[in-house]
């Protein structure tokens, strides 16, 4: 294996890692048990690749093919379940280890389905599947509106801005790795700044409202 794949099924890991963080948190202040703890953390870290992989036909998926991916995001679940106390003191943890997880997917997912020949366009769709398929269905399994349908988040629109810088990156021949990390950036930017300072997309005003 070469220095440019261990470095993307490193990220790859990180971005499986965070991603079970976040579902682990939540389902530790949903008040669910260990076994519960655990499916929500795999579920969260792996469904949105399963998505993707499916799609572009890249068959089994990786995160099922491959152990590594279900031992991190069960670790990462044990983790949260024994030291969630220390976790919780973060500020606002779910919500950063997701904003940390969408970027890295967003991207990842972005470079995969270029590297299986899809358009930059299809490519960038896939990598915002990838960032936001975990999200929805840990939401889903707490039974909460997924924070993708929020009127109040920017969400999507920061894995549409990270997945297409790769996505452009590759139409013009530019190097993979610069654009994935600034890719990365941008979509970890965007999220983070609209959790800080309350950026958001418009929303239509109803009759009652105008």
């Amino acid at each position: 294996m070469n220095t440019m794949s261990l470095l993307l099924l490193g990220f790859d890991l990180l971005g499986t890692f965070v991603f079970a963080l976040s579902g682990g948190v939540l389902a530790v202040r949903h008040r669910l048990d260990l076994f519960g703890v655990l499916v929500l953390a795999c579920v969260t870290a792996v469904t949105g690749g399963i998505v993707r992989d499916l799609l572009i036909g890249a068959v089994p998926p990786a995160s099922l093919a491959d152990w590594r991916y279900l031992s991190v995001a069960m670790l990462a679940g044990l983790v949260t379940f024994r030291w969630h106390a220390l976790i919780e003191r973060l500020r606002n943890p779910v919500l950063m280890f997701d904003a940390a997880g969408l970027a890295l997917y967003a991207v990842l997912g972005t470079g995969k389905a270029l590297a299986f020949g899809l358009s930059p366009f299809a490519a960038t769709l896939l990598g915002i599947m990838s960032g936001i398929g975990g999200g929805i269905a840990r939401d889903l399994l707490v039974a909460r509106t997924p924070v993708v349908l929020q009127p109040t988040e920017i969400y999507a629109v920061a894995a549409l801005a990270g997945g297409g810088i790769v996505a452009i990156a590759h139409a013009l021949d530019l190097p993979q790795a610069p654009a994935m990390v600034v890719g990365a950036l941008l979509c970890f930017g965007l999220r983070f700044m609209a959790i800080r300072r309350g950026w958001r997309l418009p929303v239509a005003r109803t009759p009652d409202e105008s």
